[in-house]
This record gives structure tokens, C-alpha cells and sequence, in this order.
């Protein structure tokens, strides 16, 4: 028996519309596909938003000021950047493949409210042609209710010009002299640069951290070819005119109470090598005991870290100083030292580091989750760290609270914790070898008691010294970026430059409008008067221009 023979339809509409009955329904499931996709993405991006948001609260009200904790928190805010642009991306497509369907509605990201403009941003109208005639009827009997207004933030590409200042010249025509308005005073000899230009490439070479050969690069894309030698010029010229500002900012942070002191290194470049030399940072910030004096940063560079260099650095101080226990320091808390003896104030972050890595319970959990065998987690090690975060969170209670209010509150409150913990350590210590991790973590703290409990009887002392590592961290930041200072000279001029931005950075002045300001004013202001020009002075003389505008 032969099998029937399949005749193809005679419908030719009919199989059209089957055509397109199919497609547009290939097209449905297209664009529910990327609605999907792009509702997952969307969650994802709300989940990572949400997980940055908590992080941040949590160390803001819990976290510890740790350079780990701080590189967390910008991971986090990386993977919720890229995953906010996929979600966009996402939306985006599903929006293209809906608008080929009539059954699929686009899918919307819910977003936050945008905040409006800053108000100060100066505003361009740009009204659209108006219809002359109505839509409906074509009536030209048009009458204005109102207007909608859209704003676009847009940015205009830095633009470039050359001043020319002009000095006519006149005769007498009695006795034939000529007069002439003089020459306007310039911060730099033979000076071409504007205060602004030059503010801007001494920001960016040491508040950005762009070196002058790349800053060259982007000028000459720009249109304005600059050599680096005509660069460099211009920075040396305008180190040696802020160097009396300077030297008033060094005695403002040697007049201290108290000193925050911390090094990092800096490569040198050498003869056909780089030498690994230092930079020294001494931070006067009087804000944690309620001084109301303007917190301020000086800058040292040298060769090497001998400790010749701190002594050379404070050689006329005799305060307190918040430090490692670098030995370098050794001689400045000499009983016979002149002026006097720096009182030392050890760093509890410094002491608590050991103990953390021991009890990291969340590097130990990452490792699993990578495969790799679990890390042994101390108790001991927990327990330490246990008893030095209560002492923190006592202290994030009292910060900003006066000198003595925080010797009250530290001798009631955290002088008998502190005692227990001393006991419960040496009681521990005798139970463990010279040469375990935990022993060594102890006897850094056991051996230096007086400096580790100097803050239970001075309520100026803090229990960190994370003021310094602060202002360090540009320099950490910059190394990636300039690889090696040029020279020793160079290491001075930079430590010089970084004191004065970070500072600017510590009173909430932006560095490169200040600046700007200050080379165009120095030249003709008094020598006596220097003082007037640092950072919280010039914020201070600027609040009443700016309210009455």
C-alpha cells in the first residue's frame, strides 16, 4: 500500500499569514526573553546597590578606617557600576525588541529620583519653534498657557585663550616725557602662565598624581603644544614662590599639642636604578578633642630612613606623638633630649593588625570558596580582637568631645578594660612559645604599655593613628601612576606641593581654586601677612563675598 503524497497548500494567503503568525510570534518570545534578561539584570544591580549601601552604613557606624576596609568598599562600588550598566544595556535592548511587538510591553528599570541641578550651574534657554497653527483645526488663533522645560546637564570642553594686557603709552606734550602704567607683577619670571594654568598643572602633576609628560600629551591634543622643559620650568618657579606659604604651613603644624607621624616609601630613580627613599608626613588634626584649630599636614622627603630624619624634622618639637614604634623615633622620647621629651602615643590599629589576621574570618572564607584549605582561626586571636574593638567603639562615642570630657569617660569606663586585657594578655603570653605568632603580637603591645595606655590619662591622644596613614594615601595612590620621583630635589619639591594640597584637602578648600587664587595674589601681597593666604584663612576671608553674592 503507498503512503499518501503531501500536496503543498493552494492558500497562498493562508500560508502568509501562517508566515507571519510565526514570526511575530518568534518576535514575542524575543522580547520576553529580554525583558527577562533585563529584569535579572536589574535585580542584580538593585542587590549590589543595596549590599554598597549597607557596607557603607555599617563602617560608618561600625567599620574600622582600615586601608581594607576602604578597598572593599571600592570593589563594591566597582561591581555596582558595571552591573548598573548592564541592567541599562539590558533595558535598553528589551525596549528595541518590545517596539517590534504589539502583544510585550517594555520593560522600565526602577530608578531613584534624580536630584535637580546644582542651582549655581548656569542655565542656557533654548526654546523649540512653536506650532503657528493648531493641530486640530489649523487655526492660527494661538494663545500661550505655559511652557515645559527639560534640563540636559551638558559640559563644555576646556577652552584656551591668550590675555593681552595692553599699557599705552603717553607723552607730555610739555616736557616730552613719556608715562606708562607698570607692568603687572607676574608669580613666575618672564611669566607667560595665567595663575589658573599654572594652578592646574601643579595639581595635576601632585594632587592627580599626572606626571608632565602626559599632561604634554594632552595639551598638544588640545591644540596648545607645550614642551616639558617649558612645564617644568613653570613648576619650579612656582615652588619657589609658595615656598614662604610653605614654611608659615610648617610652623603652624609644629605649634601643635599633638602630632600624628608616619613614612611610606618613594622610588628614586638612580643611576640606571631606582633607590627606595621616604616620605615623612606629621599631621596636626586637633578636631578628635574638640580643637578648633585649623587641622594641617607637613611633608618631609630624604633618601633613606635613618633616624636622623624624624629628629631633623622635630628637632624644636617637644609635644605629643602618635607613631609606629619605628626605632628610628627612639631618641625623641630621650628623658635629656632638648627642648624636652616627645611624649610617645602608640597606634591600638598597629597592634590590632596581627591579632585580625589570626581571626579574619572572612579572608579564611574566601579561601574556601577558592578552593584552597581553610586557615586556622585563633580564639585567642578572636579574643584580643574582641576586647580592642570595645575600646574603639567607646571611643567613636566620645570623639570631637573635649580633652577632658574623654579622660573622664576613658578613666571610668575604658581604664578597667583596658587593665583586663593587659592581665588576660600576660596571662596567655606564658602559655606560648617565643616564637608563635600570637607571642609576637603581645610582646609588641606588652613592651610598649605606657605608650599603649597614654591616652587613658591625656584626653588629647587617640587610640589610632590613622590621621597620618591618611594623608599618605595619595602618595600610595601616586606611585602606580609617576613610578619614580626624578630626583632628591624632585622628592622635596613633591613633599612641599603635598603639603599644601593635603591640608587644603583637610579644611574642604579645593586645592586647585585656591591655588589659582594664591599664585595670582602672592607676588604683590605682604611677606607679614603670608598667613592670610593658608587654606582655612582663605576660606574664612571668602564666606562673606560669597553670601552676598
Amino acid at each position: 500500500m503507498s503512503s499518501p503524497v503531501a500536496t503543498p497548500p493552494d492558500d497562498v494567503a493562508a500560508l502568509k499569514a501562517a508566515l507571519q503568525a510565526a514570526t511575530t510570534r518568534a518576535l514575542e518570545v524575543e522580547a520576553e526573553l529580554a525583558n527577562a534578561r533585563a529584569r535579572a539584570s536589574d535585580d542584580q544591580a538593585l542587590i549590589a546597590h543595596q549590599q554598597l549601601q549597607i557596607a557603607k552604613l555599617q563602617h560608618q557606624l561600625y567599620g574600622q578606617r582600615s586601608e581594607r576596609v576602604v578597598r572593599l568598599l571600592d570593589q563594591l562600588a566597582l561591581g555596582f557600576d558595571e552591573l548598573a550598566s548592564s541592567a541599562t544595556e539590558d533595558e535598553i535592548t528589551a525596549e528595541q525588541a518590545a517596539a517590534r511587538t504589539t502583544q510585550v510591553a517594555p520593560f522600565t528599570r526602577r530608578r531613584p529620583a534624580r536630584q535637580p541641578f546644582p542651582e549655581h550651574l548656569p542655565r542656557e534657554r533654548v526654546v523649540e519653534p512653536a506650532p503657528t497653527a493648531c493641530q486640530c483645526c489649523g487655526s492660527v488663533r494661538l494663545r500661550k498657557l505655559g511652557e515645559d522645560i527639560t534640563e540636559t546637564l551638558e559640559v563644555i570642553p576646556r577652552s584656551w585663550k591668550v590675555i593681552q594686557r595692553v599699557r599705552e603709552k603717553f607723552s607730555c606734550r610739555a616736557c616730552e616725557k613719556v608715562s606708562q602704567a607698570p607692568a603687572p607683577f607676574h608669580v613666575t619670571p618672564r611669566g607667560w602662565a595665567g595663575p589658573s594654568l599654572l594652578a592646574m598643572v601643579m595639581f595635576e602633576k601632585f594632587g592627580q598624581h599626572q606626571p608632565l609628560n602626559r599632561q604634554a600629551e594632552r595639551y598638544a591634543r588640545e591644540g596648545v603644544p607645550l614642551s616639558l622643559s617649558t612645564l617644568a620650568d613653570q613648576v619650579g618657579a612656582c615652588c619657589a614662590a609658595l615656598a614662604p606659604l610653605s614654611r608659615c604651613l610648617d610652623a603652624h603644624v609644629l605649634a601643635a599639642e599633638r602630632l600624628h607621624g608616619d613614612d611610606t616609601t618613594v622610588p628614586v630613580l638612580a643611576s640606571g636604578k631606582t633607590d627606595t627613599g621616604r616620605c615623612w608626613v606629621y599631621v596636626r588634626d586637633d578636631r578628635p578633642f574638640g580643637g578648633t584649630t585649623a587641622p594641617a599636614a607637613m611633608f618631609r622627603y630624604s633618601r633613606d630612613r635613618g633616624g636622623a630624619h624624624p629628629q631633623e624634622h622635630l628637632a624644636g618639637y617637644a609635644g605629643l606623638l602618635q607613631a609606629d614604634a619605628y626605632s628610628g623615633y627612639g631618641k625623641l622620647y630621650d628623658a635629656t633630649r632638648q627642648p624636652g621629651p616627645i611624649q610617645e602615643a602608640a597606634c591600638w590599629v598597629h597592634a590590632r593588625r596581627p591579632f585580625f589576621v589570626l581571626a579574619d574570618l572572612t579572608q579564611n572564607a574566601c579561601r574556601v570558596a577558592e578552593g584552597r584549605s581553610a586557615g586556622v582561626i585563633s580564639p585567642i586571636a578572636l579574643e584580643a580582637v574582641r576586647r580592642i574593638d570595645v575600646l574603639f567603639e567607646i571611643e567613636r562615642g566620645i570623639n570631637g568631645r573635649s580633652a577632658e570630657q574623654r579622660r573622664a569617660v576613658r578613666q571610668s569606663v575604658s581604664a578597667p578594660l583596658v587593665a583586663e586585657f593587659e592581665a588576660w594578655m600576660r596571662e596567655q603570653r606564658s602559655r606560648l612559645s617565643r616564637t608563635h605568632d600570637l607571642a609576637r603580637a603581645m610582646d609588641y603591645m606588652l613592651k610598649r604599655w605606657p605608650a599603649f595606655t597614654r591616652f587613658l590619662d591625656d584626653g588629647r591622644v587617640c587610640l589610632s593613628n590613622n590621621a597620618a596613614e591618611r594623608a599618605l594615601r595619595g602618595i600610595a595612590l601616586g606611585r602606580k601612576s609617576w613610578l619614580f620621583a626624578g630626583s632628591d630635589r624632585g622628592g622635596q619639591r613633591a613633599a612641599a606641593m603635598y603639603s599644601l594640597i593635603v591640608t587644603a584637602k583637610l579644611n574642604n578648600v579645593d586645592p586647585q581654586a585656591w591655588l589659582a587664587d594664591v599664585l595670582g595674589r602672592i607676588a604683590t601681597h605682604p611677606a607679614s601677612r603670608v598667613a592670610e593666604l593658608l587654606p582655612w584663612n582663605w576660606q574664612a576671608g571668602r564666606v562673606p563675598t560669597t553670601k552676598a553674592a
